[in-house]
């Protein structure tokens, strides 16, 4: 921290530039705490791939004024509007070449907290598996409540722009969240104290937790790869360089754990395939070449791999990704981005099976599961039309669409509640929540608590009776609402909370919440 304060220190002093070279400037200015290679270093990475939701005037405005909750400051006093202007052009150009993030690079990125202790029992009197961990983007920190009281019993700060939900070790003991810029930090939910953190990605998309808990796999997009991690000390097990069968490479959209196949499972953003890594250390020899003979005990072929992370390959039509799996994990529904189209893939033969008429962007890995008369059926929000999609999982066929107030982000139930709850995230009725019947599949209830503030991402306690609701706003907050009468019942402030993850519910798989 003395470092940065020193480095921005000195950056004020900085007389205002002439006209100049935009990576000129970027060595004078950024590089400090951005890393001379753009990759980030105190500050974040400043590639195309990490800023793509902040381009022209906007990446101006930040580079001017700075950023709040950040130790970023503004330059207007040393660098001319017209500079600026180039600079921002000069971020977002891409790198010359794929970046090297090796296992030794990764590993001297580790920064271990001095001051953990690991304790013998929880630090507190909440029941451990009913505790939620709450994404605050709007100042960079977690919150963990007490699901029961809702007491805030801890707030943690976190790298930036955590994406992609916590994951928690099959214990509920430890979560892993992780940033854009590919940082992974370790928290004991025990102590709240954060263990560890380091750097797995220089573009990171999610994590996965292992079934046993020993391995924490992360998808990248840069570079194109897997990095999976002992969750024990963070060192790094395996990196997949991600390419296909005809040799071009791939960012990794996603990363999956399939339990009861006990793997990972991949979805790829560039080539169609899908790969299955397996977290099982006896798992079978998977063969990709030519086999003489499958006969059990009789197969005439050498194995590509076997045991613990081999890979195994599943050819598709077209890339897929933001995946639904069934509940038993033996098929999956993939988003084809190119085409208004999802493909059914059945993951225990390795093909696509059927297709499924899917328009606007359905956002399948906010799908959910449930009972609908005497079967079982998936709903998925759309990210461009403003509808929900219920589909029959086991003859695959779109049972109703139902119509809502705009396109949808997130959507959340629990076994023991009879409603579903959808956000409307786009729009200009993005203030709204629908709760929809599970039985009649008819929206009931629209909430609208704050006009004009985004409204989004549902989570249940353990028990499903409190519904916690995302107010998405710098000057946010949650609203827990009593589930049966849909009534508000408790608001507390954060800064943009982004979501909510209820530990019971992650490490049980529940019907009501993505996997």
């Amino acid at each position: 921290m003395i470092r940065r304060i020193i480095s921005l220190s000195l950056l004020a002093l900085t007389p205002l530039s002439a006209q100049g070279e935009p990576a000129v400037l970027y060595a004078t200015h950024c590089a400090v705490c951005h890393g001379d290679d753009r990759l980030g270093s105190l500050g974040p990475a400043l590639i195309p791939e990490s800023l793509r939701r902040l381009k022209g005037e906007m990446l101006e405005a930040v580079i001017a004024k700075g950023r709040i909750s950040t130790q970023m400051p503004g330059f207007d006093a040393q660098i001319s509007a017209a500079d600026i202007t180039e600079l921002a052009a000069y971020l977002h150009t891409p790198l010359p070449e794929m970046p090297v993030w090796d296992a030794d690079r990764i590993s001297g990125t580790l920064e271990v907290n001095p001051d953990y202790v690991a304790p013998d029992a929880p630090q507190h009197d909440a029941d451990p598996l009913n505790i939620f961990v709450v994404v605050e983007t709007g100042d960079h920190h977690i919150s963990v409540l007490d699901g029961d009281t809702f007491d805030v019993l801890a707030r943690l700060p976190t790298p930036l722009a955590v994406h992609g939900g916590p994951k928690f070790t099959p214990d509920g003991r430890f979560t892993f969240v992780m940033s854009r810029d590919g940082w992974v930090q370790k928290i004991d939910l025990w102590s709240m104290q954060e263990v560890a953190r380091l750097r797995a990605g220089v573009n990171s998309r999610n994590i996965a937790m292992s079934k046993d808990g020993k391995y924490l796999a992360v998808a990248n997009y840069l570079p194109h790869s897997l990095t999976i991690l002992s969750t024990a000390d963070m060192s790094v097990e395996r990196i997949f360089d991600v390419v296909g069968k005809d040799g071009e490479s791939s960012r990794v959209s996603a990363v999956y754990q399939a339990p009861q196949r006990d793997s990972f499972i991949l979805a790829l953003k560039d080539i169609p395939e899908i790969w299955e890594v397996a977290t099982d250390p006896n798992a079978d020899p998977v063969y990709e070449g030519f086999v003489h003979s499958r006969e059990k005990g009789m197969v005439e072929a050498i194995a590509s791999s076997e045991g613990l992370f081999a890979r195994r390959r599943i050819e598709v039509t077209e890339p897929l990704d933001d995946f639904f799996f069934t509940p038993d994990y033996r098929f999956l529904i993939g988003a084809a981005r190119e085409s208004d189209r999802g493909a059914v893939v059945n993951l225990n033969v390795g093909r696509e099976t059927h297709e499924l008429p899917l328009s606007g962007l359905p956002h399948l890995g906010s799908g959910i599961s449930w009972e609908y008369q005497g079967r079982r059926v998936m709903a998925t929000p759309h990210l461009r039309e403003a509808k929900l999609s219920v589909i029959d999982i086991q003859n695959w066929e779109v049972l109703t669409q139902i119509d809502t107030d705009g396109p949808g982000f997130f959507m959340r139930s629990h076994e023991n509640s009879p409603y579903v709850w959808a956000d409307v995230f786009f729009g200009p009725n993005r203030d709204v929540m629908h709760v929809i019947d599970k039985q009649t599949l008819e929206i009931v209830k629209t909430l609208r608590p704050v006009p004009g503030k985004t409204l989004a991402h549902v989570e249940f306690d353990r028990e499903g009776r409190h519904a916690l609701v995302s107010l998405w706003e710098d000057d946010g907050a949650i609203l827990i609402y009593d589930a049966q009468t849909l009534e508000e019942v408790k608001r507390l402030p954060m800064s943009k909370p982004s979501g909510k993850y209820n530990v019971f519910n992650k490490i049980t798989f529940s019907d009501g919440t993505s996997h």
